[in-house]
């Protein structure tokens, strides 16, 4: 059984400082690298928007958490972040870059959001995340990064969904919580999903 190690999303704007900040974003980050020389294969996924993309509330004039519909979907309104080629958009720094074999973006359409490392919110587009852990040989894959209750929680249901292992390693992740409890409705969901959540010292 070939295992993987994916990283979503630690990029500086959901880290400290950033402007989508996830609450002690950079503490994952010792948890991150430690894991990571347990395993063969390695691949991060960032958010790489283009200005004035859907998601961003300044797109439309509107607030933060404000939702408005897009493509049919409800897409939930946030502060503009991971913008292509900004400091904001690079991988936070402590973040052991040398271990990664491979980095898919995503949320590159001006008009689709993307939550799911794998798929667009619409489930228009892949990533190439799929095939790839396919070809590799991949079956069971350990997921951590930001946030817990939106993109951790999305790639970790297309991950079961798609027929892989998927354990989710608590100790990685952090959660926005923008509605208080979101964080503990995610685990939930991801449970009921069939993802195993574990700490970091059970991953074997």
């Amino acid at each position: 059984m070939k295992k993987a190690l994916i990283l979503v999303d630690i990029q500086n704007d959901f880290c400290p400082r950033g402007s989508l900040a996830v609450p002690g974003g950079d503490e994952i980050i010792p948890v991150v690298n430690s894991l990571g020389t347990g395993f063969e294969l390695v691949v991060a996924t960032m958010d790489w928007h283009p200005p004035g993309h859907v998601s961003f509330a300044s797109t439309h004039g509107k607030n933060v958490g404000d939702t408005i519909v897009a493509g049919g979907i409800t897409q939930v309104l946030w502060p503009d972040h991971c913008v292509q080629n900004t400091w904001g958009a690079r991988l936070a720094p402590g973040l052991d870059q040398k271990m990664i074999h491979r980095i898919f973006q995503k949320g590159t359409d001006p008009e689709i959001d993307s939550y799911s490392g794998f798929f667009d919110n619409q489930r228009k587009k892949s990533t190439g995340l799929d095939s790839y852990l396919r070809n590799s040989g991949v079956n069971s894959v350990y997921i951590t990064g930001l946030a817990t209750d939106v993109c951790v929680k999305f790639t970790a249901l297309d991950a079961a969904d798609l027929g892989f292992e998927t354990f989710v390693v608590s100790d990685g992740c952090r959660g926005v919580d923008l509605n208080p409890g979101d964080v503990q409705k995610a685990y939930a969901r991801m449970k009921d999903k069939g993802v195993t959540i574990l700490d970091s010292g059970e991953v074997k």
